[in-house]
């Protein structure tokens, strides 16, 4: 099974919080840290996990006072819609919230590309995942000119030699200020081979329950492999923070892929380092009445303390109202 120091491994093994040094190149798809778990095994340890992530899920939501962010990058088929699946079963849906970013429509595109992101965050209290996100617009507007063209920007911006440099200066902003209001980023890649690509659309295509999700474009976009590495590159490089760091998940191996994605989200919780809330004070002193009321055995000494606190609390609000009528009386 996976032990506290595997969990640790698995949290600090494919994190990139500065861009200077990073190379995609360095990391493997196919990786498992190591670890050799059958599929029995694997869904044993994530539902585990999962347990865990519920817990911390409950306590943000009670909280009500910070906000987990996930997004999802990665190559089509690289597993984006399973691992939202299996890493949030469970969790409460009120907590959760999944926003999926495709090509932008006519009212999208009369705004800033940042503006369909803002509106989508999530409030405070829930766990955010975006199913793509706003680096869709360092990735697939690069490759794509004619996406970029639909945004109908001045010509002196488009042609700005700094152009894309803004672009990620603008997110790296983006998410320092959100960071600023109690948010929390768990920025993750995908990182699937391009064989085990190949092999997971021909899935699509042999399997009738698969099919559906089987688009014309996806033979299209595999021709650009080499330029979405490239962008994924340059992307991750230059907008790889400590407040909003970007972890490379293997995801050749789908159940490893989502056993380290539910532990990113689990580390990331575990920093708010959350507790339950205290009951509002009326009802802390009104719980042996309560339980009176609902039938229980109360604690005698507790409740007799509760009575007479509730006597004097209502003999200074009489007292209150005495010396307001006096005082009205004096002012007439």
């Amino acid at each position: 099974m996976v032990d506290k120091s595997a969990r640790e491994i698995l949290r600090s093994k494919y994190k990139v919080e500065h861009g200077k040094k990073f190379k995609l190149s360095d990391y493997d798809p196919a990786d498992t840290a190591g670890l050799s778990l059958t599929k029995k095994e694997a869904k044993k340890a994530l539902k585990k996990r999962v347990k865990r992530l519920c817990e911390l899920q409950e306590l943000l939501y009670a909280n009500d006072n910070r906000t987990l962010i996930v997004a999802l990058q990665g190559m089509d088929t690289s597993g984006k819609d399973g691992t939202i699946k299996h890493v949030t079963s469970g969790v409460n849906p009120q907590g959760i919230f999944v926003a999926s970013f495709k090509q932008p429509g006519p009212v999208e595109l009369a705004h800033d590309y940042l503006w369909r992101i803002h509106v989508a965050v999530p409030p405070k209290g829930k766990i955010g995942i975006f199913n793509r996100s706003h680096y869709e617009e360092v990735l697939v507007t690069k490759i794509h000119s004619e996406v970029l063209e639909k945004q109908r920007l001045p010509e002196e911006v488009m042609k700005d030699k700094n152009f894309w440099k803004y672009r990620y200066e603008d997110i790296c902003n983006f998410e320092a200020y959100l960071h600023r209001q109690g948010y929390g980023f768990v920025k993750i890649f995908l990182n699937i081979s391009k064989e085990e690509q190949r092999l997971r659309l021909l899935s699509r295509l042999d399997r009738t329950d698969k099919q559906w999700k089987f688009s014309p474009s996806d033979p299209k976009e595999r021709k650009f492999w080499e330029q979405y590495q490239d962008a994924y590159q340059e992307a991750i490089e230059m907008t790889a923070t400590s407040e909003a760091p970007w972890f490379i998940v293997p995801a050749d191996n789908k159940w490893f892929a989502r056993l380290v994605v539910v532990e990113l989200m689990i580390a990331e919780l575990e920093k708010f380092e959350m507790v339950a809330p205290k009951p509002n004070p009326e009802i802390l002193t009104s719980l042996n009445l309560l339980k009176v009321e609902l039938g229980g055995d109360p604690d005698h000494k507790a409740l007799m303390k509760e009575k007479k606190a509730r006597k004097i609390a209502k003999l200074k609000e009489i007292e209150k109202k005495i010396k307001e009528e006096k005082q009205n009386i004096k002012n007439q």
